[in-house]
């Protein structure tokens, strides 16, 4: 029997996880599957290739030579069938799918309210999985198929991934109430410094433009508290252990109690942040994703840009 018919898409699935993943544990945790049941799919395919697809060692398991030839052509497959999956639900009235969409924690939130309804309105049959993950995990997910397309914040690195650029988001200066500056008509970066500057767990970017931003002023960072989220970290400030630097977009979804945080602009620090709409250069819906990017920054554009700064350009 020739090999195509004996192939499964489920043994191609197999293989392309543990290949990005490097490690039969985190492939089989992904995959929802018990280890040896993934050992002995791997072991029949590469029987049934006669290849050896994968090296293991105490440091993990790695691709063969061949292995690494054959990955790329994996990965096509796998989007092909999930571009036919997808139309033949169109062409048969279920409506266009439902895609796996990333966000980070710090902006989901506080973006999706404005964006979603009249996304929705225009495209009844879209259905959105939406999952939290930081910038970094946002765009490993994205590559190893987890997700579908990204909203996210750049830097995005890979060449493998299409970035549509949306909108800049500036930073605001939050203090407490009963802080020396909560009353100064005006503030500018010399009355950072020496500031005590609250950010969120360092995994995440926005703690890295924090610390990149407080070096420059001469602030400096509270690392024995850091926050959770961004809800913390404003409780944090609310009772007077810090200041700290929220993005506008949190600002204007969740700050609604003036007596509560001065929220201000500090002259001489122009800090923003880059979000962006993310898929893979190999999605067979990739020009359904750069449709639906043009649409989110209209959408900004016409309803968020007294908070935010559209990017009119398609790259």
């Amino acid at each position: 029997m020739e090999i195509t018919n004996r192939l499964s898409l489920k043994q191609i699935r197999y293989f392309t996880t543990i290949a990005e993943s490097g490690s039969f544990r985190q492939a089989a945790f992904r995959l929802d599957v018990t280890q040896p049941a993934l050992s002995s799919q791997i072991a029949i395919l590469e029987k049934l290739l006669d290849l050896q697809l994968f090296e293991r060692s105490k440091n993990g398991t790695t691709t063969t030579v061949e292995g690494r030839e054959l990955l790329p052509s994996a990965k096509r497959i796998l989007e092909e069938v999930h571009g036919f999956a997808s139309k033949s639900r169109m062409l048969s009235g279920g409506g266009m799918g439902t895609y796996r969409l990333g966000v980070t924690p710090t902006l989901g939130p506080y973006l999706l309210p404005h964006i979603l309804g009249p996304i929705h309105a225009k495209h009844q049959g879209l259905k959105l999985y939406v999952r939290e993950e930081a910038p970094s995990d946002l765009e490993a997910g994205l590559l190893d198929r987890r997700h579908d397309l990204i909203l996210s914040t750049q830097p995005i690195m890979s060449k493998e991934l299409t970035v549509f650029q949306l909108f800049r988001e500036p930073l605001k200066f939050a203090v407490s109430m009963d802080h020396r500056l909560a009353r100064k008509p005006h503030l500018d970066c010399s009355d950072l410094l020496g500031e005590q500057v609250l950010t969120i767990s360092e995994h995440h970017l926005f703690h890295r433009q924090i610390v990149e931003l407080c070096e420059k002023v001469g602030a400096e960072v509270r690392r024995d508290f850091e926050g959770t989220s961004l809800d913390t970290l404003r409780q944090m400030v609310v009772m007077g252990m810090g200041t700290a630097f929220l993005p506008a977009l949190y600002v204007k979804s969740e700050i609604r109690e003036e007596n509560e945080l001065r929220i201000a602009d500090v002259e001489g620090v122009n800090v923003v942040r880059n979000h962006v709409l993310a898929w893979r250069k190999t999605s067979p819906e990739k020009s359904f994703y750069l449709d639906l990017a043009r649409e989110i920054r209209d959408i900004v554009e016409q309803n968020l840009s007294d908070v935010v700064i559209p990017i009119k350009t398609d790259k």
